[in-house]
Order: structure tokens, then sequence, then C-alpha cells
């Protein structure tokens, strides 16, 4: 009896094992599914405060409600996109046509221009094997080449946004979709308490993603004006690309001053250094820092107390461990699942002394 029992044991961890071993498989080879899953997850989330508007205020039926919403949101993630395709087509007509030899020779006068203006060694410089390697005939053929590979992903995105439309139409519309298939493989006594998780997990992600769109909002605005100031081509496009890097946390306003600076003093070409690039280039820079202690200062303190109510010291560490153990996803996705797992704990664990400290503000 106690071999059977061995065995039977031993059966039950086999299968385990393979179950896991089988989940991990299809998590690497579907993964471009469970992305889909979370961006839909995502906009429904967003679109959930537009569906209660919708059935409480103006007396909407469900499904109405769902494709009105669905519609918006769709809408304004196409007039996003609407915003690249003229840029991307005027570019790639211009790459087809570019005098790449000119291109080079006015890169080279730029650097020259710079070292001039600030006293660096210009032979050096200009010998030296990095430039050599970034300005050359050699590598500015490659922009065509990169267009070409950039234009072949509109594919792929027009896949991806009707996947991604298709499963947000059923999360918006019944918006307990995933939550009773978590619920399948709970337990009767903890379904109660993982429903109340799951209610409050969405108030709070939703509040957390409207803010920011805000966020986006008003640097968008900020950096649009001050490019349009200055006259820089593109203005909107580039203020839209700045502030979406925004979203990544420490990492992506580093990369969208450089962005900036770049944009800015090569939509000036052939104009003088001293002159026009450099005083350009120093007044951007100092609207997009006033962009950035506005968001610093106001946008995200206000955001982060008000929707996932974490102490913004709390909010730095998680940013920091999510990039340690994920990279740049782990920042992005820290704060909505530390949030998650704290509301859990506290319906879970909410005598134990830790989680009240961490939880005291939901």
């Amino acid at each position: 009896m106690e071999n059977k029992n061995i065995s039977n044991n031993i059966i039950k961890v086999v299968l385990k094992l393979s179950l896991i071993a089988l989940g991990i498989y299809l998590f690497f080879k579907l993964k471009i599914l469970l992305v889909y899953l979370v961006l839909a997850a995502v906009i429904s989330l967003i679109g959930r405060p537009i569906v209660i508007f919708l059935k409480t205020k103006l007396k909407f039926k469900n499904l109405l409600a769902t494709s009105i919403t669905l519609i918006l949101l769709v809408s304004f993630i196409l007039g996003i996109v609407s915003l690249f395709i003229p840029l991307i087509i005027q570019q790639g007509e211009n790459l087809s046509l570019l005098n790449l030899n000119a291109l080079e020779r006015n890169l080279n006068q730029l650097l020259q221009e710079i070292s001039g203006y600030f006293n660096l060694n210009d032979s050096s410089l200009n010998n030296s094997a990095s430039f050599k390697s970034l300005v050359n005939i050699e590598n500015l053929e490659a922009i065509p080449e990169f267009l070409n590979y950039l234009l072949s992903l509109v594919g792929s995105f027009a896949v991806g946004l009707l996947s991604v439309t298709f499963i947000s139409f059923f999360f918006i519309k019944d918006s307990r979709l995933l939550e009773n298939t978590i619920l399948l493989f709970v337990n009767d006594k903890s379904e109660y308490k993982l429903k109340k998780s799951f209610e409050k997990i969405k108030n709070l992600l939703s509040r957390y993603f409207l803010g920011l769109l805000l966020q986006i909002t008003i640097l968008l605005i900020i950096y649009s004006v001050v490019l349009l100031i200055f006259g820089i081509k593109n203005a909107f496009v580039i203020a839209f690309l700045c502030a979406l890097l925004n979203l990544i946390p420490y990492i992506g306003p580093l990369i969208g001053s450089f962005l900036m600076i770049f944009l800015t003093m090569t939509s000036n070409l052939e104009a003088d250094f001293s002159t026009v690039i450099l005083p350009k280039t120093i007044y951007v820079m100092i609207g997009f820092t006033l962009g950035q202690l506005i968001d610093n200062l106001f946008s995200q303190p206000y955001i982060f107390s008000n929707s996932v109510k974490s102490h913004p010291l709390e909010i730095f560490i998680v940013i920091l461990a999510g990039g340690t153990l994920m990279g740049t996803i782990g920042m992005i996705v820290a704060i909505p699942l530390y949030t998650s797992i704290r509301v859990i704990l506290k319906e879970f664990f909410f005598e134990n002394k830790i989680v009240k400290s961490l939880t005291q503000n939901l």
C-alpha cells in the first residue's frame, strides 16, 4: 500500500513538472499572443471608465457602449499612427533619391563646425576610427535599407492591430472574462477574495493608465510648443516620440533628450553652426528640461499618489528592481505588477505587519 502511494506521488510530481515544462515551452512559442493579450488588457482598462460612463450616465446597452468605446480608442490609435505615415512617405521619397555623398559632406561639415566652435582637435577627430565608422558612404547606404525594413513592419502592425482590437472587444464587453478564466484554477475558498482583488486592481490600473495618457499629453504640448517656436520641422511627431519615450522610467527621458538634440541639429544642416544650429539646440534643450521638471515635480507625483497610492521612494525601488530583473520591459511593467501584488497581498495576508505597512494607503 505504501509503495502504491509513493508511486502515485511520483506520477503526480512528474505530471506537474511536465505541465510546467509545457507551460514554459508554450510561453516562448506563443509570446506574441501573450503580447496581444497584455495590450488588449491595457486597452480594456483604459476604456473601462468610458464604458462605465456610457452605461451609467447615458444608459447605453453593454454592446453599444463597448462598440463606441472601442471605436474611440482605435480611432485615437490610428490618428496617432497617421501622423507618422506622411513623415515616413516623405522620408522614403527623400531617401530613395538621396545624394549620399552630399549627406556625408554635410555631416562632416557639421562636425567640423562643432569642433571649430569648441576648439577641438579637428585632425584627431576626423581621423578617429569611431567617426569614420559612423559618417561614411558605406554606412549611410544602410539608411534606405533600414527604411524598407521599417515599411515592411507595417503589415505586421496591421495584423497585430486587428488581433488586439478583436481581443479588446471581448475584454471590454465582458470585463470578467479574463478574471473568470483565472478563477477556474482557484479553489472556492479563495474565489471571493480574488474577485475583490481583481475589482480593486482594475480600478487602480485604469486610473494609472489614464494618468499616463495625461502625462504624455502634457509633455506633448510642452515639446510641441518649444519645437514650433524655433521652427523645427515635423515638430509634433518629434514631440510625440520624445513624450512617448518618457514612459520608460529614467532611461526614456535620456534617450528623448539625445533624439531631440539630434533631430534639431540635423534639421538645420545647411545653416551656420554658431549662429543658428547651436542657439536653437540650446533653447530646445531648455524647453525639454522645463518639460521634464514639470513632469518630475508635478505630473508623476500626482499620478502615483492618486492612482497606485505608493510612496515615491517605494516606486523608485520597485522600478530599479524591475529593471535589474527584466531590463527595460521590467521597468515599464514594474508599477502595474507591483500594484497588483499589493492588492492581492492585502486580501490574503492583511494581518501581516509587512503587508500592513506596504498596503496601508490602499
